[in-house]
């Protein structure tokens, strides 16, 4: 196993601000000639997306033979019959290596160009790294970046990942995910950037520069194009449930789903976007021509691709009940604005679609459309002039300047909850023991997409690298570290399938330690497989952490979980909690330099963690739903919700005094850019890093507030008796909300603003409505 070192990132080159994807003369004059020359048959060809396995030796349509080889005659039935412009996923669902993608892309990208002249389009989940490449370098998930509250190590991230998935031959990732993750329940949480609409546009904006890079018309040979995904409202299903409906107002809607996407068009130059599977207020959003034609094509301009996403044709037809045939499913898609069908079986698309144009169910002029931005992208991304290359061109995939950064972001991910006592940093000499189902698990770790689908295999690729007892004996030395579990997982059942325990084991493992480390929390999964009944941890754990609490030794909690899993009945006993969410290869390590010290935390909270399961609450509530205190009268109608910990909350093993906190305008009207500075002082004895938050109040509204909204943040760096001036921008416009008519609107009135524990109060002094949807 490897012990990582630290290196200096100069080979990167980072951005700060993107730009909304505006296309060229020149690029629309080279489709205007192509598409020229094109037939309605092979127009419609560049609307089809289907999944690879479906062009691969043996098997089926669903899986091949190993190891894995183009079917020269699938391919001729696909390409050559079907014209098809676009294909996506890995065979068998299990990563290949570099030398493996440049083969299968070669030869499908020959046969395209031979056949039409126009590359094919390959899409890829590259969701927290190249997620299907052996040897490629993995982050932590989504959830666990948002946690750094550090943009650059977002805009880093996948920056890194965009390199590695071009090494792959592959130029186009289904990433990042932006659905609010405002329900614990949500199986895809961990995918999220969690519940705060702004915190999900930064890093969002990050995300898609990194991944593009500033200039959306030329992506560049080291970058990829991003999707943006999953438009929008799939992250709070009524059910909890992954793709069922939701009920969302319009105000929630407009004002905070919508926010994180429109960011990634405007300012972020995202060039894809991939539509929601489910329901929003009754209406399958992939028919829903409000949302995705007007909201999005023409409010925002936005000149890229609209994808479905897996099988969503046909889920109009056998899951949403919205009409009696196939046929009717594709005419109600593509008209509403779906640009390109990710089947990604159905080899009936093709001519069904062409069969529809000619009885005039869908006009030619949305075929054109569509196929204009399909090929747009394939401009921009240029594969037109280089439709595949060889991996020798990439010596920085899967390197030690990577994995440099993946571990930084790991590092910044962990989130301290609790440190009673202040029992951590662990001393040096300590005796540990490591316990629980998570403390010697690399699938743990990593969680969904990860070398595979649900992550299931990733024991077969991730031996290199430390689980979590393997890293604590690398850091406190192999002698003073032993494993008993006393609980795992049944790892060929279904996620929550565990063994039967051996919880005497672990109790009596513990006779002899100082400390007790004890990992908790989920197995992999991803999507509907991961979707639960009862959000509380397994009665197994909780049995574990109760009875190695009665041994008497200090138990540190460690949460290795893709949503916030109950804990309330066992955090009480805990001497520290610490939430490591899913961090990917190198967490580890970062752990372990947690627990010695020699990191000291900096991770924050991106979603409030629940107490009961009666008790989900995000933090920008209305103040009627945490009522404070009881009504007078007859009836009691108290409302208050208590949570395990807060948004925005993580520990250090340092202290942060605040102070000096400056307005530069204490009154305000629309178009103001009002900046907010603070002086933050570490008053510790050790050096640290904190995430500096700004937040609003809009204290009376003509329609109820938010009880508070993050509005700015930066984390900074600072050695023991250091001070800085944080200075923060924070734009009177974005304090408007959307009222009952379904507009902006910034009312005149008083503002409180806090950062840390200073507060000022600032007034608008002049009502604005905006006419249009977007500010």
């Amino acid at each position: 196993m490897k012990k990582l070192l630290l290196i200096t990132l100069s080979f990167l080159s980072l951005s700060v601000y993107g730009q909304q994807a505006k296309t060229t003369p020149e690029i629309e004059r080279k489709i205007d000639d192509i598409m020229a020359k094109m037939s309605l048959e092979e127009k419609v060809g560049q609307m089809a997306q289907y999944t690879v396995d479906l062009i691969g030796k043996g098997g089926n349509a669903f899986f091949s033979k190993e190891p894995f080889e183009i079917d020269p005659a699938m391919l001729d039935t696909v390409i050559g019959q079907y014209k098809v412009g676009s294909i996506l996923n890995v065979s068998n669902n299990r990563a290949r290596t570099t030398e493996v993608w440049e083969k299968i892309i070669r030869i499908i990208q020959e046969r395209a160009l031979k056949e039409t002249g126009i590359p094919v389009l390959y899409g890829i989940d590259s969701n927290h790294g190249t997620t299907y490449t052996a040897g490629g370098t993995f982050f932590p998930q989504e959830i666990g970046m948002a946690a750094t509250f550090n943009t650059t190590l977002m805009e880093q991230g996948s920056q890194v990942s965009a390199y590695e998935t071009r090494a792959s031959n592959i130029p186009w990732t289904f990433s990042p995910t932006m659905d609010l993750g405002r329900d614990a329940r949500w199986p895809r949480q961990w995918e999220s950037f969690g519940e705060d609409a702004y915190l999900n546009a930064r890093m969002a904006v990050a995300s898609v520069i990194g991944f593009q890079g500033v200039n959306p018309n030329s992506v560049g040979e080291k970058r990829i194009a991003a999707c943006i995904k999953h438009y929008m409202g799939y992250g709070v299903p009524v059910s909890g449930k992954d793709r069922t409906p939701a009920v969302i107002s319009e105000i929630d809607l407009r004002e905070k789903h919508f926010e994180p996407f429109r960011a990634s068009i405007v300012e972020g130059g995202a060039l894809s976007l991939m539509a929601n599977s489910g329901i929003i207020n009754g209406v399958s959003t992939h028919a829903d021509y409000r949302l995705l034609t007007e909201w999005i094509k023409e409010d925002l301009n936005f000149d890229g691709v609209i994808v479905t996403d897996w099988a969503d044709i046909q889920n109009l037809l056998s899951r949403d009940r919205l009409t009696q045939d196939y046929k009717g499913a594709v005419k109600m898609a593509i008209n509403a604005g779906i640009d390109l069908v990710m089947e990604p079986y159905n080899l009936k698309f093709c001519p069904t679609l062409v069969e529809l144009v000619k009885e005039g169910e869908v006009p030619m002029s949305r075929i054109d459309d569509a196929v204009r931005r399909v090929l747009r992208l394939k401009f921009r991304l240029g594969l037109f002039e280089k439709p595949y290359w060889s991996r020798n061109e990439y010596p920085q995939f899967g390197s030690t300047e990577h994995a440099a950064i993946a571990k930084a972001a790991a590092d910044e991910s962990i989130t301290l909850l609790k440190n009673q006592d202040n029992t951590l940093p662990i001393k040096k000499g300590a005796k540990i023991l490591v316990s629980g189902p998570n403390a010697n698990s690399m699938r743990t770790l990593n969680g969904g997409w990860s070398y595979s689908w649900q992550g299931e295999k990733v024991e077969d690729f991730a031996q290199e690298y430390n689980t979590i007892f393997e890293a604590l004996q690398n850091e406190f030395g192999a002698a003073n570290v032993k494993y008993e579990p006393g609980v795992t997982y049944k790892m060929d059942g279904a996620y929550f399938e565990e063994n039967a325990p051996e919880i005497g084991k672990a109790v009596a493992a513990a006779a002899d330690v100082d400390y007790v480390v004890l990992c908790i929390g989920e197995n992999s999964y991803c999507e509907t497989p991961g979707n639960l009944n009862e959000l509380s941890l397994s009665q197994n754990q909780l049995e574990l952490a109760k009875a190695l609490y009665k041994t008497g030794k200090p138990v540190i909690l460690v949460l290795n979980e893709g949503r916030p899993r109950l804990i309330r009945t066992i955090e009480p006993e805990a001497k520290a909690v610490i939430q490591i969410y899913l961090p990917g290869n190198y967490g580890g390590d970062a752990l372990a330099d947690v627990l010695s010290g020699d990191m000291n935390p900096s991770g924050r909270l991106p979603y409030t963690y629940p107490k009961f399961e009666q008790g989900l609450i995000t933090y920008d509530h209305k103040p009627g739903q945490n009522i404070d205190g009881k009504m007078e009268g007859a009836y009691d109608y108290g409302a208050q919700t208590s949570v395990q910990y807060p948004f925005g909350f993580g520990l250090s093993y340092t202290t942060f005094d605040y102070s000096n906190l400056k307005v530069d305008k204490k009154s305000f009207a629309a178009g103001d850019v009002i900046t907010i500075s603070v002086d933050v002082k570490n008053t510790g004895n050790v050096a640290g890093k904190e995430a500096v938050m700004l937040f609003s109040s809009d204290l009376i509204a003509s329609l109820s507030p938010d009880v508070r909204r993050l509005r700015a943040f930066e984390k900074i760096s600072l050695q023991p008796g250091e001070m800085t001036t944080v200075t923060l921008e924070l734009l009177a416009d974005d304090l408007a909300f959307v009222n009952e008519n379904g507009k902006w609107t910034l009312e005149e009135g008083d503002f409180k603003l806090q950062v840390g524990d200073k507060i000022e109060t600032i007034r608008c002094v002049q009502t604005k409505i905006w006419d249009t949807l977007n500010k």
